[in-house]
């Protein structure tokens, strides 16, 4: 399980005048929801960028300046909406036994055949919701597609998930397809239009006899 440090500075002021002056001075304001705790802090956003700009999922290691440190996820995050610059972090306290939510990166493993037969692998879902404690933890979820075929999906209920790992999304929500190209399916249908046209000249069953009967 991947983790990165993060040296924050306790704020002994909240609010939205305070809020403005740490973003003023290049800093990110953040919120750690603990066991029935909360605690308001502040980080430089160099040393969140290996956990936020990622597709990976990655533990905080929260270290204050007050002697405090937590194991964190990320629970949420707001950025601006232009710039794409992180405003403002949630975090949330891992506690021995206590589940958490989180949405974990999913993994393909395995060649597809109807990617082989010129399919478009479409991955749809690139992250699972799932439930689980900080013991049964996981960082990805392998999905298997050895055996998906041309114009089929694999859907979360064929997702195997760890033990102890509880998958939130909908069963029936598709994960991985492969969808057949236009070219792959304007093939069929000319195919389908030449064999239609070939059997137009052949007479049915009984007709040529009959014809030579008249003759």
């Amino acid at each position: 399980m991947q983790s990165v440090e993060v040296q924050g500075q306790v704020r002994t002021e909240v609010g939205k005048k305070s809020t403005k002056a740490i973003r003023a001075a290049g800093m990110v304001p953040c919120v750690m929801y603990g066991d029935g705790s909360v605690t308001h802090f502040q980080v430089s956003p160099k040393a969140l960028k290996s956990v936020i700009y990622t597709p990976e999922f990655k533990l905080v290691d929260v270290k204050l300046d007050n002697g405090t440190t937590a194991q964190c996820i990320i629970k949420d995050a707001q950025y601006h909406p232009v710039t794409d610059q992180l405003l403002h972090l949630d975090l949330l306290q891992l506690v021995p036994g206590r589940s958490f939510k989180a949405g974990i990166p999913v993994s393909l493993e395995g060649t597809s055949p109807g990617e082989k037969l010129g399919g478009k692998l479409i991955h749809k879902m690139r992250r699972i919701s799932v439930k689980m404690t900080p013991e049964t933890m996981v960082d990805t979820l392998i999905m298997d597609i050895s055996d998906l075929e041309l114009g089929h999906s694999v859907r979360v209920k064929d997702l195997i998930p760890a033990e102890g790992v509880e998958v939130i999304n909908s069963p029936n929500s598709p994960i991985v397809s492969v969808e057949i190209p236009r070219v792959l399916k304007d093939a069929d249908l000319e195919e389908g239009e030449e064999g239609e046209e070939g059997e137009e000249g052949v007479p049915a069953e009984g007709e040529e006899a009959a014809t030579e009967a008249e003759a």
